[in-house]
């Protein structure tokens, strides 16, 4: 099978995917600005290490789905861009590790520290393989990415509704809370 075939067996998935992907974007940006109650200065350090890195993985997951939709693209500039992209996301994966895991900046639980940091950065990292699959022109590095930008997305989503629990019990109410029964 040529690689043009290869990709064409993959563009829904694809196309479906970065669909996905732009519109958590999109609600994250709505998202954050109707927190703004929530967000000041003082979080300014919450906000580059909770909800900038998940932009950033739905990001990444549409980048690639839009690399991955080019049809012009070989075996091996495909994996040049993927590879770049993985690599670009262990790095920042790993500044996360480093705040969220070694320094404990954040007062997080387990659970959190493996969605925010551990999951993305095994994502990144599968990407990283399947950019090298890609090169050597392997078949499974095709279904390596598309599982790698799952698991990305995924992680993206729980980590989205994590926040958005947070920025709602931290929002301040206006009204008294209903007595109790």
């Amino acid at each position: 099978m040529s690689f043009a075939e290869l990709l064409h067996e993959w563009h829904e998935f694809y196309l479906l995917l970065g669909t996905a992907s732009a519109t958590l974007v999109g609600l994250m940006f709505i998202a954050a600005s109707i927190s703004a109650t929530v967000f000041n200065e003082t979080s300014r350090a919450a906000l580059g290490t909770f909800i900038t890195p998940t932009v950033i993985h739905f990001a990444a997951v549409l980048f690639a789905c839009l690399v991955l939709i080019i049809p012009t693209h070989s075996w091996h500039s495909l994996g040049l861009v993927l590879g770049a992209g993985g690599l670009a996301g262990i790095i920042h994966s790993g500044v996360l590790l480093f705040h969220l895991v070694i320094r404990h900046r954040f007062n997080v639980d387990l659970v959190d520290r493996a969605f925010y940091v551990l999951i993305p950065l095994v994502s990144y990292v599968l990407a990283l393989i399947a950019a090298v699959l890609l090169f050597e022109q392997s078949r499974f590095g095709a279904e390596l990415i598309a599982a790698s930008l799952l698991v990305l997305l995924l992680a993206g989503l729980r980590n989205a509704w994590d926040m958005m629990l947070w920025i709602v019990i931290k929002t301040p109410s206006d009204k008294a809370p209903p007595p109790a029964a």
